[in-house]
């Protein structure tokens, strides 16, 4: 029945602090939409952002900043994005670690976004 993720919606404190994470540091593409909306581009998907307390609607019951637990799949080496990570003044605070993906065996490194969601990237392993 379902086939693949199109989006998420992350809830922030302060969009301009989530803003500049996500697209600063994890490269993402900022994206305004209907009614000045934002969101966040990578690959086919997306993360809609969301500020605590003016939320779209509908939305899910009970919106927390901070709730997520997030793995993303790098488009290059694991070592290319702790070094570009670092470059941009990003903390790592667990890895790199082998864990268990959705499709293979990945080998990740974890950070925190500005909300404390647990932002976890990962390379794939053969």
């Amino acid at each position: 029945m379902i086939d693949h993720l199109d989006h998420l919606v992350l809830t922030c404190t302060d969009p301009d602090a989530t803003i500049a994470f996500y697209t600063g540091v994890l490269g993402m593409q900022l994206e305004t939409f209907r009614g000045g909306r934002q969101a966040f581009r990578f690959g086919n998907q997306k993360i809609n952002l969301h500020v605590r307390g003016s939320e779209f609607e509908p939305k899910a019951h009970l919106p927390v900043p901070g709730a997520l637990d997030l793995c993303f799949i790098a488009d290059r080496p694991l070592d290319d994005v702790i070094a570009a990570l670092n470059a941009a003044g990003a903390t790592i605070i667990d890895g790199p670690v082998e864990r268990t993906g959705a499709t293979s065996r990945i080998r990740s490194v974890y950070l925190r976004d500005p909300d404390l969601n647990l932002i976890e990237i990962s390379e794939l392993m053969a």
